[in-house]
């Protein structure tokens, strides 16, 4: 087991652990409380167990190595596992709008206990030194499926941070007598399912670009090209492309030659390519290089409109 599997199962383990006892802690408080905004943002913190398990699953089989299936390697995986922690903070945050909307438009609701509070305050530290931890950990060794889970935590924070408003303000209102007060609990129930979902389409979106193979754009991929421009024997690049997969990038790459070396000769200098761009940029894991014979481009006068040669 490599060291970054090593870290990332580590704060994955440790986000199950927390959070499962958070929600089951949150559940009980926000039940025993009577607060919408207590019982959604524990919902939350379930959310939170269930994408922290598919992370898990998506960072292990990242690490796998090339196969017959997949020459590429499997680093996708967590771009996967990113996915469905999106798609799992969308369903619960559109669950919340619902549970939140129907106590919101269903008459007066009853201020939640002060108990509830000391519930939210526990979770907001412990959800921000989560994601602390984590955003700082995903950063270190690239992974975007740690990330996610990270932006997971701190999402539950916010979430925390209305539900505090929501809460404070309900039982305020009861004490001092003001009915409209009592319904920021439910409104902080609401509030918080959009925030969820925001977060949930956010990291989705991003993800799915991946595993849909956007190319890096031109200047992400200009130090690539400049790197092979050095190396002896190339005369020009012809295409560069690169993609990433997962927490690292694949490169398929064209270079123009001397035509009139020898195929032993253009299969070495193709090997130099692959070795320089392998040692010069660590984020790079896999490249495919094709060789082409070197020919001048044609002057724009020897283009005909629809950009072929003039015969």
């Amino acid at each position: 087991m490599t060291n970054r599997l090593k870290q990332a199962e580590l704060a994955t383990w440790i986000g199950i652990i927390l959070n499962g006892l958070l929600a089951i802690m949150k559940g009980i408080v926000g039940w025993m409380a009577g607060s919408r905004a207590l019982i959604a943002d524990a919902a939350h913190s379930a959310s939170d167990v269930a994408g922290s398990i598919a992370v898990l699953a998506g960072i292990r089989t990242a690490q796998k190595p090339p196969d017959k299936d997949h020459p590429y390697g499997h680093g996708k995986a967590e771009n996967v596992a990113t996915i469905i922690v999106g798609i799992l903070l969308i369903i619960v945050g559109v669950e919340i709008v619902v549970s939140s909307s129907k106590a919101l438009f269903g008459g007066i609701p009853v201020a939640p206990k002060g108990i509830a509070l000391v519930a939210i305050i526990i979770s907001i530290v412990i959800k921000e030194l989560l994601f602390q931890y984590k955003a700082r950990l995903a950063k270190k060794i690239n992974s975007s499926a740690l990330l996610a889970e990270a932006w997971h935590h701190r999402s539950d924070a916010l979430s925390s941070i209305a539900a505090f408003i929501g809460v404070l303000g309900a039982v305020v209102g009861q004490h001092f007598n003001y009915p409209f007060l009592m319904y920021l609990d439910p409104l902080a129930g609401v509030l918080v399912s959009l925030i969820v979902i925001k977060v949930g389409y956010s990291l989705a979106k991003e993800s799915s670009l991946i595993v849909m193979e956007q190319v890096l754009d031109v200047e992400n991929t200009r130090p690539f090209i400049e790197t092979v421009k050095k190396i002896n024997g190339v005369k020009r690049v012809d295409e560069l492309l690169a993609r990433t997969h997962g927490h690292y990038i694949v490169i398929d790459i064209k270079v123009s030659v001397d035509p009139t070396l020898s195929v032993e000769k253009g299969h070495s200098i193709s090997k130099e390519v692959k070795k320089v761009l392998l040692t010069k940029h660590s984020d790079i894991k896999r490249v495919f290089v094709h060789i082409n014979p070197y020919q001048p481009r044609p002057l724009p006068s020897d283009l005909v409109d629809d950009g072929s040669l003039v015969k």
